[in-house]
């Protein structure tokens, strides 16, 4: 029984590095959102997989309707990802909702576990390449956000935001 986890966990990864290495056609992208719902995640309508996106595990993660993930974006799903419709996440960005324990004083990391957030991404949200969305985070609707940048508060809706650690630039002009 021990044995079970590692092996389902390691053909997880091989089907999907094989699958979400395919280009981005429609079809194709069909049997992208097959495997993850199979997987435990649930995904819009319309949403665009380039190739080289990797989610993990893929339970926890709900993609609105035309969401549009770039060329190697990474999802770690493990505490819960919401991404709402019509976002855009650009290439090489990375949204992760579960991050390694780091216990008090001198205990070892090595097996401390993992610490769990939910990030929520709201709808009409454009993430700019190579950015690091952290765990807990909610980036509101409208935001963007520049790319680069490592978000580790709440975004407000409609503002764009920049830097390490992402501070709000400007807001979005009405």
């Amino acid at each position: 029984m021990e044995m079970i986890k590692p092996i389902l966990v390691v053909s997880y990864e091989f089907i999907q590095q094989i699958l979400f290495a395919l280009p981005r056609y429609r079809l194709l992208g069909w049997f992208k959102a097959k495997f993850l719902v199979l997987n435990g995640a649930t995904i819009g309508r319309r949403c665009t997989f380039y190739p080289g996106v990797w989610i993990a595990p893929g339970r926890g993660l709900l993609l609105g309707d035309d969401v549009d993930l770039a060329l190697g974006v990474l999802v770690s799903t493990g505490g819960g990802v919401e991404i709402g419709d019509r976002t855009l996440i650009g290439y090489r960005a990375q949204i992760i909702s579960t991050n390694h324990h780091i216990p008090k004083q001198h205990g070892r990391i090595f097996g401390a576990g993992h610490d769990k957030a939910k990030v929520t991404i709201g709808p009409d949200v454009w993430i700019g390449g190579n950015s690091l969305v952290m765990p807990g985070v909610t980036i509101g609707e409208g935001a963007v956000v520049a790319g680069g940048s490592v978000v580790t508060k709440d975004v407000p809706a409609f503002s764009i935001v920049g830097g390490v650690p992402a501070r709000v630039i400007k807001n979005r002009e009405i």
